[in-house]
């Protein structure tokens, strides 16, 4: 059962502004990414359903995190079926996100009352997703769809749309800057942030100072 609210888990991602996302086959490996992210002040973090097996991994891991990181939300991403859907919300899952528009999904997370972002790649689809019930829509890939002016243009006629990209994502100063000053309410990044270099040096304490890094540049530009 899901600890936070799909409220928390919207706030906190608004507060954060920034979603790590990431997936390994190695429970030990993701325990050491969640903490590194959290040392840096992540509270939000999404975990994909992307390898064999891994939903056994999240659900290790999500244990393991309401002990070691009681303040960290994990959800699930790269989830597109209802069925993978109600797997993880039993498992624990406090948020899901899907790099597509699925109406079934909708319903599996409204009956639960779990937040759900969904990936949309126009404003009517937006504008669908919202109808659904998404607090927060997710844009996949940030990038390929229109990147940060696609998400000015879309908060122009319709300002209360709260928007997530995914992809096209970099932890650097001018890249924030753009999706921050564009309006996003927070945003998704990968292996541009958890490299696969830190990784395989197990370097965890660069990962956290980049962490610490980019959130300082995310709260600059919303000053």
């Amino acid at each position: 059962m899901a600890r936070f609210s799909r409220i928390e888990v919207a706030l906190k991602m608004k507060e954060t502004g920034i979603i790590p996302v990431f997936f390994h086959k190695d429970l030990e490996i993701c325990k050491q990414v969640v903490k590194a992210c959290y040392d840096g002040g992540i509270r939000v973090f999404e975990f994909t359903n992307r390898g064999d097996f891994a939903h056994e991994v999240f659900g290790e891991l999500i244990k393991w995190a309401a002990v070691e990181t009681p303040d960290m939300i994990i959800g699930i991403g790269s989830v597109v079926d209802a069925g993978t859907t109600s797997l993880y919300i039993q498992l624990g899952a406090n948020f899901v996100v899907s790099p597509l528009l699925n109406e079934d999904m909708a319903k599996v997370c409204n009956r639960r009352k779990i937040a759900w972002s969904p990936g949309c790649g126009t404003l009517s689809e937006i504008n669908y997703a919202e109808e659904l019930g998404a607090e927060v829509c997710k844009i996949f890939p940030g990038s390929s769809v229109g990147g940060p002016s696609f998400v000015k243009n879309v908060k122009g006629p319709c300002p209360w749309s709260s928007i997530m990209p995914t992809g096209g994502v970099t932890p650097d100063e001018d890249n924030l800057k753009e999706w921050i000053s564009a309006g996003v309410h927070c945003v998704g990044m990968g292996s541009q942030l958890i490299s696969k270099s830190v990784i395989e040096s197990g370097n965890y304490g660069e990962l956290t100072e980049l962490c610490a890094s980019a959130l300082a540049i995310v709260k600059k530009y919303r000053n």
